[in-house]
């Protein structure tokens, strides 16, 4: 018997095969990529505000 056979499946950070992920899997997967979504949203809010402080002092 290979003992690849009682390993799990190897998971791609970057583009895991959903078919291979467990219902677990697929939703860790979904908590954390919701968390990295509201991260960016916060990340381009902040971007947003000092371009808007920017414009004003540019602003002729």
């Amino acid at each position: 018997m290979d003992t690849d056979d009682l390993e799990p499946p190897k998971i791609s950070a970057d583009k895991p095969d959903l078919e291979l992920m467990s219902l677990e899997q697929l939703e860790d997967r979904i908590l954390a990529l919701e968390g990295e979504i509201a991260r960016m949203h916060v990340a381009i809010a902040g971007k947003q505000t000092a371009r808007g402080a920017a414009d004003a002092v540019f602003k002729v």
